[in-house]
């Protein structure tokens, strides 16, 4: 019964290095999203849904339900495929990401939603300014000098279609929260800038999940508290056995 951790947006598995050996389990998969720090395969279009699609295909290669925890884009991605095939979750962790038809995009994502800003944008994204940019958001400054330099002109590529697919994503995937049926676990940090923690409490309402606040965070809460992190996914995974 394996756990299966994904990340987001611009970021690759890396995001998770801090709390995987605080976890002790020998049976976590650390996902890779199609064109984030590697290929696109052949036909695959970097949509929301597609992306979903791709998740649920992951979950299904392994025999029997599995534990799936995702952060930003990741988590969106989880909560959607656990929504898709309920059968084939037994717990689910999500933080940093709302799927709120009321919430609004941060300014980032709507730059990056507007056709030519968004590549105008993209094109001045270096990884000296990007490294940067994710250090004042709250990203350890060599975390955030790793997560740049996987930027690259497919990854800009995949997060401007990813987000030009989703621009109303609470409106289309949030009435199938009530599909959820494993136990949920919402964790959200106390000062996260692209949403504040009332997102993550209307969500964690909305799919009876327990919602946590991590003080002092900002939105990357694995890399900036891993050990909490860590021992609140392990009590999560307990309460049910296992």
């Amino acid at each position: 019964m394996p756990v299966l951790l994904v990340h987001g947006v611009p970021d690759t598995e890396r995001v998770w290095h801090a709390v995987l050996p605080r976890l002790g389990r020998a049976d976590v998969v650390t996902l890779r999203l199609p064109g984030f720090g590697g290929p696109v395969p052949a036909g695959f279009d970097p949509t929301k849904d597609a992306y979903a699609a791709w998740l649920v295909e992951q979950i299904l290669a392994h025999d029997g339900p599995v534990d799936l925890v995702g952060h930003d884009w990741g988590a969106l991605l989880v909560i959607r495929a656990a929504c898709l095939r309920p059968d084939r979750v037994r717990t689910w962790t999500a933080g940093g990401a709302p799927l709120d038809a009321e919430y609004v995009w941060h300014k980032a994502a709507q730059a990056w939603q507007t056709p030519e800003v968004g590549e105008r944008v993209m094109a001045q994204l270096t990884p000296a300014a990007l490294g940067g940019a994710l250090a004042t958001a709250g990203v350890p400054p060599d975390d955030a000098r790793e997560a740049a330099a996987h930027v690259d002109d497919t990854m800009k590529h995949c997060i401007l279609r990813l987000y030009r697919s989703a621009i109303k994503v609470g409106e289309e995937w949030g009435p199938d929260l009530g599909k959820l049926s494993a136990p949920g676990l919402i964790l959200w940090g106390e000062r996260d800038s692209y949403a504040a923690p009332m997102w993550g409490e209307r969500l964690a309402a909305r799919t009876k999940a327990r919602f946590v606040a991590l003080p002092g965070c900002s939105h990357w809460w694995q890399l900036e508290r891993p050990a909490d992190v860590a021992v609140l996914l392990t009590k999560h995974w307990e309460a049910i056995g296992g």
